[in-house]
């Protein structure tokens, strides 16, 4: 019963494969029929059929390597590089034999060196040596790569030391303008100063003058008026001439001693002769 069952089950399977793989060899067919008309399309020239003739194929098979290779290089031929690159890559990841894949990982490389991005266009050329290392024609693109490459970092080197050259040389001259800056504010506050200065001597000799004046005007009033020396000179006594103060001092002791000689006359008068006494024994 089990072996009935099993047939059973065996026949059902190979009846199911063999319509899965009538619908897949329909499915290459008309893939296959597609890409021969991009093709023709784009002998003609007519990139836009082609394009669409080959989407096509891409989409009844999408295992399909040949379609997005030949899509890849309508692309290319139209300059189109990032759509380009990405049917070479998608071609690569489907193909299942060595000279596709080197055939895509070369035009990779191509498109890598359209775009000035050598380092990557390095990788692809060797990716397609690994594939086929026969290939010449991608044998001197790596060696073109990589010269480019090498070239390119140079003047990227360049580029920075300028940069930072010119960097260098504006710190420089920010400097320069700042010191001159300083220098000029420097010789500013100098004059500044020296204006001040001046200024300052000038009120100075204003000063002076003002004063020579106030002295020429006391001068004037000094030889108007005597001067408190000339005066006490003045009251000061000659030699063998009394001053008026001691002629005064001298005029009151006279006045004192006349006085006083009158006080005794008077007294006399009032107390009358002296008798003398003659004693009796």
């Amino acid at each position: 019963m089990k072996r009935i069952i099993c047939i059973i089950m065996l026949i059902g399977y190979l009846g199911h494969a063999q319509v899965v793989d009538k619908k897949t060899q329909k499915s290459i067919k008309k893939a296959t029929t597609y890409t021969w008309e991009g093709n023709k399309k784009l002998d003609e020239n007519d990139f836009v059929n082609a394009e669409a003739s080959y989407r096509k194929a891409i989409s009844e098979n999408t295992n399909n390597s040949i379609a997005p290779y030949n899509l890849g290089n309508a692309y290319y031929k139209n300059e189109t590089y990032s759509e380009a690159f990405g049917r070479y890559k998608q071609a690569a990841e489907n193909a299942t034999d060595k000279a596709d894949k080197h055939r895509a990982y070369h035009n990779m490389g191509n498109v890598f060196m359209k775009n000035r991005e050598y380092q990557k266009a390095v990788d692809g050329y060797k990716e397609a040596l690994r594939n086929d290392p026969t290939d010449e024609e991608t044998r001197y693109n790596l060696a073109l790569a990589k010269e480019m490459l090498k070239k390119q970092q140079e003047e990227q080197q360049n580029d920075q030391n300028k940069d930072e050259q010119d960097q260098k040389d504006k710190k420089d001259q920010e400097d320069q303008e700042d010191q001159n800056q300083d220098k000029k504010e420097g010789e500013q506050d100098q004059e500044d100063n020296k204006d001040k200065e001046e200024e300052k001597g000038d009120q100075g000799e204003e000063e002076k003058e003002d004063n020579k004046e106030g002295d020429g005007d006391k001068k004037d009033e000094k030889e108007k008026q005597p001067e408190k020396g000339d005066q006490q000179e003045q009251q000061q006594p000659r030699p063998n001439q009394l001053s008026p103060q001691q002629v005064k001092n001298l005029l009151d002791a006279m006045q004192n001693e006349e006085k006083k000689v009158q006080e005794k006359i008077d007294a006399q008068n009032i107390k009358g002769p002296k008798v003398k006494n003659e004693k009796d024994w």
